[in-house]
């Protein structure tokens, strides 16, 4: 398991390199302006799935966005 900051840095780094920094900044925002209970999106919208399932889900959605 990684350390807080690891993961920070690990996340922040990919985030990045797949979106750019300011659209990294934005999708941040987007967290902090709303309240966003990450346990109750992840039941509404991923339960059920694996994890590649949802790897493969995310892969196909950010190559529909770029």
């Amino acid at each position: 398991m990684m350390t807080d900051i690891v993961l920070k840095d690990c996340g922040m780094k990919y985030l990045t390199e797949k979106l750019g920094l300011i659209d990294t900044e934005r999708f941040i925002s987007l967290f902090i302006k709303e309240p966003f209970d990450y346990t109750v999106w992840y039941r509404s919208q991923l339960q059920g799935m694996s994890v590649r399932e949802i790897s493969n889900a995310a892969k196909k959605y950010c190559d529909e966005m770029l």
